[in-house]
């Protein structure tokens, strides 16, 4: 890529991401809105060497990493992959803890990143502490936390999802109750929801001219298929100008190229299937780098539009979260 330090960090996460059997994209990945756990990054392990970031994330002074103490007996624990892009990880991720916070009152909510790169890099460079999986449940350890809910930000339910329910269930004894709640694509409902709230927010693009096309982390887990569910979701209902891809897996971008060139398009918006607009976002999807989509596309002779916004900022689709939550909430009662 064309930033160093973009690249130090885009290979180190995502080879992270790879042993961690990640599928979110965080989740996002970024990155975004996919991720790896703290067994593939130790927490003691310092992040690589970088030379100093020439390029603008935004304020971290903005952004409320929530690791204080004074918990109370209710903890509502979220988990993130995390992203080093601070204006990202404030109106993704910050937002999504927001209406978590406004919609329970009654719990207290905390921050955990599984990604430990993520959380050395924001560290190193604007010297702020987020804590990874262990930190974040020793503190509520610590804290002498009565009822733990743990809602992660994961886009599915792949081997990532299912690594941090092992990870988690290690505490389990130090509670009095604990659940953890779904992923956001986990029922049927969960992808109208999510494809709807898709179509709305790209609705002033689509103008029968435009291909709107989707950019998923991806994953070579049996998770993957989401992405192409959620393609056959929108065809389905009649949104042939909707298309969804990944980085690292199936639908490729050559996939995605070869049907928007099958149509009569002359302009294509780009955006993220991602939880943040991240690194993988704005190098990946947004870059000016010979192989990003959006050199992709210009080469292929459309106009291009990226939209650099996260799932996290779409008012719906923290709503899923939210309902998610209140499920798990309401099986520590059961």
């Amino acid at each position: 890529m064309k930033k160093l330090t973009a690249v130090l960090l885009t290979l180190s996460v995502t080879m992270a991401m790879l042993l961690a059997g990640c599928g979110s994209g965080s989740t996002n990945t970024m990155a975004d809105s996919g991720s790896a756990n703290t067994a593939a990054v130790g927490s003691g392990e310092a992040a690589p060497a970088e030379e100093e970031e020439n390029y603008d994330t935004g304020d971290a002074s903005l952004d409320d990493p929530r690791n204080a103490d004074n918990i109370g007996d209710n903890e509502l624990l979220v988990l993130s992959f995390g992203t080093s892009f601070n204006d990202s990880r404030r109106l993704n991720i910050g937002a999504i803890e927001s209406d978590l916070e406004k919609a329970f009152p009654d719990y207290s909510v905390r921050r955990g990143f599984t990604a430990n790169i993520v959380i050395d890099h924001v560290q190193n460079r604007d010297g702020i502490k987020i804590d990874d999986v262990d930190e974040a449940m020793n503190r509520a350890v610590d804290n002498n936390v009565k009822n733990l809910v743990i809602q992660p930000t994961h886009l599915m339910n792949g081997l990532e999802y299912q690594e941090l329910e092992e990870q988690v269930a290690q505490y389990a004894d130090a509670f009095d109750k604990i659940a953890i709640g779904k992923p956001l694509l986990t029922s049927e409902d969960d992808f109208k929801r999510v494809e709807q709230a898709l179509v709305d927010w790209t609705s002033e693009y689509d103008d029968g001219e435009t291909a709107i096309c989707f950019m998923g982390h991806g994953t070579e887990a049996e998770s993957n298929e989401v992405y192409q569910k959620m393609q056959d979701l929108l065809t389905a209902d009649g949104h042939d100008n909707y298309f969804v891809g990944t980085v690292e897996a199936s639908p490729s971008l050559e996939d995605v190229l070869a049907k928007v060139k099958a149509g009569s398009y002359k302009r294509v918006v780009l955006e993220p299937l991602m939880v943040v607009a991240g690194d993988h976002a704005n190098n990946d999807m947004a870059g000016e780098e010979e192989d990003s989509w959006k050199t992709t596309f210009e080469d292929a002779g459309y106009e291009v539009t990226c939209l650099l916004r996260g799932l996290g900022e779409n008012e719906a689709i923290r709503q899923i979260y939210v309902e998610h939550a209140q499920a798990a909430m309401d099986s520590l009662n059961q």
